[in-house]
């Protein structure tokens, strides 16, 4: 059994590297979802803000 530390290094190379892909991936969806949250509840508190402003003219 010879295994070169350069075979071992290529092949957690090409192991790890789909893998960090997809978890990117993931993270960018799970912020971008979050993201779009929080737009929603800031726009929502614009719309209370603007509303009570008109309200009170």
């Amino acid at each position: 059994m010879n295994l070169n530390i350069g075979d071992i290094i290529f092949q957690l190379f090409t192991f790890l590297f789909p893998v960090i892909f997809i978890i990117l991936i993931v993270l960018f969806v799970r912020s971008s979802k979050k993201r779009n949250e929080q737009l929603k509840r800031i726009e929502e508190k614009l719309d209370k803000v603007s509303e009570l402003k008109n309200t009170k003219r």
